[in-house]
């Protein structure tokens, strides 16, 4: 798959995500909300602040990645989210998380580094239909590159 298929479809999206502890080997995410399977916040490059004499000084900073993930209520991987929250909670403890995301349609792999769970939707919405919900996740490093 070189990313030449003339499409920017998200259909063929394949998000694979390990756990410690509790998913080592792998899930594979599925079951996403229709017009929206996940988000991510900008990286936050330099630091900048303007001193008294107009001039613009910046530095270097490292930042983490928030990524919001749209989970349908009756989605597969809802029970993946319910156990690693639950989990969480009731050991009190933070259980660290990797993924790589493969987007074939433009050729291009994201290998998500160091993450954890920082919010998760635990009951989903109820309105004319039950709604998506959100499992955020927040990485120390998100490293793309190409992949065919």
């Amino acid at each position: 798959m070189s990313g030449n298929n003339n499409t920017i479809t998200a259909a063929d999206a394949i998000i694979t995500l390990t756990v410690n502890n509790l998913y080592p080997s792998g899930v594979q995410l599925q079951g996403f909300a229709a017009d929206n399977v996940y988000g991510t916040d900008p990286l936050v490059l330099a630091e900048t602040v303007r001193g008294i004499d107009g001039k613009l000084s910046a530095g270097f900073v490292y930042s983490n990645i928030i990524q919001t993930f749209h989970i349908m209520p009756d989605s597969p991987s809802r029970n993946i989210f319910d156990t690693w929250s639950t989990t969480s909670r009731t050991s009190r403890a933070v259980f660290r998380c990797n993924a790589v995301v493969l987007l074939p349609a433009i050729g291009r792999k994201y290998t998500c580094v160091n993450g954890v769970l920082k919010q998760w939707k635990a009951l989903p919405d109820a309105a004319r239909t039950l709604q998506p919900g959100q499992a955020v996740i927040e990485w120390e490093t998100i490293t793309p590159e190409v992949f065919n």
